[in-house]
Parts: structure tokens; sequence; C-alpha cells
């Protein structure tokens, strides 16, 4: 568990995570446009400050739902904060994973894993995890950063995927980063 907490990018870092600069490069819309429609159910993993979860929240509309899972409370917190009084906080449920599992029960059509698979200890598992919680013909995204992940290291989350049943759908462009569109078999 401890080394699992170095390895996770820390709350006094969130401000770098939520910004205009980074909007203009990796705009949430943009991304998630093409995967997220009205009325479905998404889980933003590693939500961190909710730089992704807003926007998913607006994509589902009022009849959806966006599940913000984090293992920090203080990033859930953050979150919390901006949602707080507005529409978007009926649409949104906070939820704190633990150390080894997102621990989320609710089946989704859509799961979002930016920046933060390289993160995880066992990969294999969390795929597993995810796989359970996706609707039959639910997407994943997985999108990370490749002043982290090598393209050998990526590939190999590919691999891993498709061994837990997932099929790769598309390799979208996202800016300074390595992505994939997982489709549940």
């Amino acid at each position: 568990m401890g080394e699992r907490r170095q390895r996770v990018c820390p709350v006094e870092c969130a401000g770098g995570l939520d910004n205009r600069v980074r909007r203009w490069f990796q705009n949430p819309g943009k991304i998630l446009g093409p995967y997220i429609k009205e009325g479905m159910t998404v889980l933003d993993v590693g939500c961190g400050p909710g730089f992704f979860s807003l926007e998913m929240a607006r994509l589902v509309g009022a009849s959806g739902r966006v599940i913000s899972a984090d293992l920090q409370e203080g990033m859930l917190q953050k979150l919390r904060s901006k949602i707080s009084g507005s529409a978007l906080e009926k649409r949104i449920i906070l939820h704190q994973s633990a150390a080894h599992e997102i621990g989320v029960k609710d089946s989704v059509d859509f799961v979002l894993a930016f920046y933060m698979v390289h993160e995880v200890p066992d990969q294999q598992k969390f795929l597993t995890e995810i796989k359970s919680l996706l609707k039959p013909k639910g997407l994943l995204l997985i999108v990370e950063p490749p002043m982290h992940v090598s393209r050998k290291a990526f590939e190999e989350t590919v691999a891993r995927a498709q061994n837990t049943g997932f099929a790769v759908s598309e390799r979208p462009y996202v800016f300074l980063s390595k992505a994939v569109v997982l489709k549940n078999t």
C-alpha cells in the first residue's frame, strides 16, 4: 500500500491537472464526445480534481450519471467543491476507491482511465475489475502520458486488456499521449 501511494499523483499537484492550458491541448469535450451519450452511466476512474468528470456530466445530461472514483479523498474534495450547488452535483457520484480495487458496484457504459493505469500496481486485476463493471459492448478509454509510459509498456497494457477479453476498437489521437479505446466483448 505504501508503494502505491508514492506512485499516485499527490493532491498538491491537482492544479497542474486542471487548468486552462491543459484544456486547450486536451479538450475534454473533443476527447470524450465520440464515446459518451446522454443517459449513459460512466466511470471516471482516477478522476483527480475532476478535469474530465465535469464534461462527462454535461455529456450524459440530466438522465445520466458520472461515477468519479479516486483513491485520495483530497482529490474528491476538490471535485466536491467545484460541483457544490450546481446542476452537475446531481449527476456526479463521488466514490473513494480502496488501495487495490475501485470498489464500484454499478454497471457502466463507459470507463475513462486517463493518465492513471501506469500507477496501478496490478494492471491485470484492474482490467478484470473494469471488465466486470462494463456493460456488454461498453467502452474503456485508456490514455497514458509518454513521459511515464514507454511505447512497449503501453502495448503490454493493451495486450493485458486483450487477454482479459477486451478488443481494440480504435486508437484515437490525444495530444501528448498514447491512447486506446477497448470494447468489452
